[in-house]
């Protein structure tokens, strides 16, 4: 099986060979830019570019414009790496099309996972646009869900709750980051919201609702078993 190419750009030459050698280890090529403009160069030369690894503040041309220039020609996922824990930096990273926010100082076992997880998600996507796990499946253009091929009725936020579990699968999920992805930043209700939701579509899912897992003090986790 071909190994699938991780482009890793950083100016910190330390923190590209940590990365390098976790993905390496996970069985990934990894390919690296030290700055924004050999990054550009590498990703136009090479078409075979799974994900995209790309750090904010680098010389000669920074993660966003990068980034910019990308999203123009390509929806390759991008994971965004920075020093800083700005909100603005996260809220800017999203408007861009950025798939994943890690902040440093990070562990890169969470990288990897991240990388993984990604790599689940869009092999789990065809081109029509659906997603399936353990029997449930949704139809993200005809907006249709349902289990074992019997249809679900679901609530237009029931439906995208579900979908962004389905997309982020095996990953541990904050209420606070559900609620920054399914009900976006403009919302300013309570987290307690999400537990309702959940519930009613736990419920709604009957013995597959087990696939979504309580994180006792944390949020939720979309899991088949395996």
């Amino acid at each position: 099986m071909e190994k699938r190419k991780i482009l890793v750009v950083d100016d910190e030459s330390r923190m590209r060979k940590l990365v390098r050698d976790f993905l390496t280890k996970q069985g990934f090529e990894v390919l690296e830019a030290g700055d924004g403009e050999a990054a550009l160069d590498i990703f136009y030369a090479d078409k075979d570019i799974a994900v995209l690894i790309l750090d904010v503040m680098m010389p000669k041309m920074d993660g966003w414009q990068v980034c910019r220039e990308i999203r123009s020609h390509s929806k390759v996922p991008i994971i965004m790496l920075t020093a800083r824990g700005d909100e603005r930096d996260e809220l800017l990273g999203f408007e861009l099309g950025v798939d994943e926010y890690i902040s440093k100082p990070f562990s890169p076992k969470i990288l990897v996972a991240r990388v993984e997880a990604i790599l689940r998600r869009t092999s789990q996507t065809d081109a029509d646009g659906v997603l399936r796990a353990g029997g449930v499946e949704i139809n993200k253009v005809s907006h249709i869900a349902s289990i074992d091929g019997e249809p679900m009725e679901l609530s237009y936020k029931e439906f995208e709750l579900l979908a962004y579990f389905m997309e982020n699968q095996g990953i541990a999920l904050s209420r606070e980051k559900i609620l920054n992805s399914v009900w976006n930043y403009d919302y300013f209700g309570d987290a307690r919201t999400i537990d309702t939701h959940v519930k009613k579509l736990r419920s709604k899912m009957g013995e597959k609702g087990e696939y979504i897992k309580t994180i006792w003090g944390m949020g939720y986790k979309f899991e088949v078993e395996g």
